[in-house]
């Protein structure tokens, strides 16, 4: 396995990683320890015990040769064999099975074995399968004989209670650790959220909190914030300014127009109309949707009343708009978070473009479960492939004699659109209309 496939597949976030690096130690050191510590100091001690009990077995079936001879098993049994735990009784031949049993989980049983088996020729049958004693079946001189003792002479006492232990106590600091890290966590969290929050236009309130370093990243961050909110401000007094002082001329032009009856002022008339609509449009873009505040709004209803009021103006210039949506009649209002005026002015821009350019406009609103889509197309020329992104970007306009002609403005129209998508952490997509030909804008916003 590779390191980058061995990367892809470890925890993207903070609090899986940090886990990791909490867990990998504790089980290594339980792995270590149970390895080190239970297969060699347990080993050992078993190894020493059970040395010792087969000095005394061998002692016992020395015994139990020598009394073939003369008959005397019954005393060697109750007074050598009695005396040292043992507990011996004979058993017929045909009982006797050279198998070994043994559980599983038995870590010292097969040290056990290894030893008797070696101290002991006649050693047929070891028996550890009763967790309390050891029986073993021993062929001797006098016949076969069961002998059984019990088993905390040849292992140590609970053998298992130091791995139990360390696994227990492992998991109650686990569990320990998790909830520091999650306590850990909960500020950098928050710190995330409200920083996401203020770059969708959302002042979410935020308490400097936790360790050290994320205590000095959320006070920078309430820093930044306040001065980019300072500069929201200036600028949208600078804004109103201009907007003041430049409209008051226009506005004087407007009437000494009106005065006028020569017809050769009517030029001068749409020239003065379209320097009012230049100055909204940048005062549009320059001010930007971050003051709006962010309401519950219906998508729906929201997108039928910008169809219904660009519909009166498509039918003076010859076109038509059909607004389509695509939960159909009868649905129950969907409520949405958003900037309701920001998000019209985005959708009356798409709209405007797609007239501007087409005669037929159609525009289409559907609500699932993660987003919200307004689709807007038009059967006009469309927009290349390659000069799609470029058209996204403010003061851009890809023909600017056709533009001049149809009275389009500054370039603002999509990018302005553009930009209210962002600012609601969504998105705006140009592509081809498969219904009029057309272009295809896609308005896509997280709900």
């Amino acid at each position: 396995m590779t390191f980058p496939r061995l990367k892809s597949m470890l925890p993207k976030g903070l609090y899986g990683r940090a886990a990791l690096i909490l867990i990998l130690p504790i089980i290594t050191i339980q792995l270590v320890v149970s390895v080190v510590f239970i297969q060699r100091l347990f080993d050992g001690v078993t190894r020493q015990m059970t040395g010792s009990i087969a000095t005394e077995l061998e002692y016992v079936v020395d015994q139990l040769n020598r009394a073939a001879a003369n008959g005397a098993v019954a005393r060697v049994i109750g007074d050598v064999a009695a005396p040292l735990g043992y507990r011996v009784e004979e058993i017929p031949p045909e009982a006797v099975s050279g198998d070994v049993r043994r559980s599983f989980y038995d870590l010292t049983g097969r040290v056990v074995v290894q030893v008797l088996r070696d101290r002991l020729p006649g050693l047929r049958q070891v028996d550890l399968s009763d967790p309390h004693f050891v029986t073993l079946q021993v062929e001797t001189a006098a016949g076969a004989f069961s002998v059984r003792f019990d088993r905390y002479r040849v292992s140590a006492n609970n053998p298992h209670q130091l791995l139990v232990l360390m696994v227990v106590v492992s998991a109650f600091m686990t569990a320990v650790a998790f909830i520091f890290l999650k306590n850990q966590m909960r500020p950098i969290r928050r710190l995330a959220a409200a920083a996401e929050a203020f770059g969708k236009g959302r002042h979410v309130p935020y308490h400097v909190s936790g360790a050290t370093e994320v205590r000095q990243a959320g006070q920078a961050f309430l820093d930044m914030r306040a001065r980019i909110e300072r500069q929201i401000e200036q600028r949208t007094m600078m804004l109103s300014g201009v907007s003041h002082d430049l409209r008051t001329p226009l506005t004087r032009l407007k009437l000494g127009l009106a005065m006028c009856s020569d017809d050769d002022i009517a030029a001068l008339a749409r020239d003065v109309d379209e320097m009012e609509k230049m100055l909204d449009e940048f005062l549009a873009f320059a001010r930007g949707d971050s003051l709006e505040e962010t309401v519950l709004t219906d998508p729906v209803d929201l997108a039928a009343r910008v169809a219904r009021d660009a519909g009166r103006g498509a039918q003076g210039q010859g076109g038509r708009i059909s607004f389509v949506p695509a939960s159909g009649g009868g649905r129950r209002p969907v409520k949405v978070a958003m900037r309701p005026q920001a998000v019209r002015r985005a959708l009356d821009n798409l709209v405007t473009n797609a007239l501007r350019y087409g005669t037929h406009c159609r525009l289409g609103v559907s609500v699932a479960e993660d987003h919200v889509l307004f689709t807007v197309e038009d059967d006009g020329p469309g927009i290349d492939p390659a000069q799609r992104s470029h058209a996204l970007r403010p003061f851009v306009r890809l023909d600017d004699a056709r533009n001049q002609n149809r009275g389009s403005g500054v370039g603002l129209g999509l990018a302005i659109a553009s930009d209210v998508a962002g600012s609601h952490g969504g998105e705006l997509t140009l592509s081809d209309s498969d219904l009029l030909g057309g272009l295809k804008a896609e308005l896509r916003l997280p709900r």
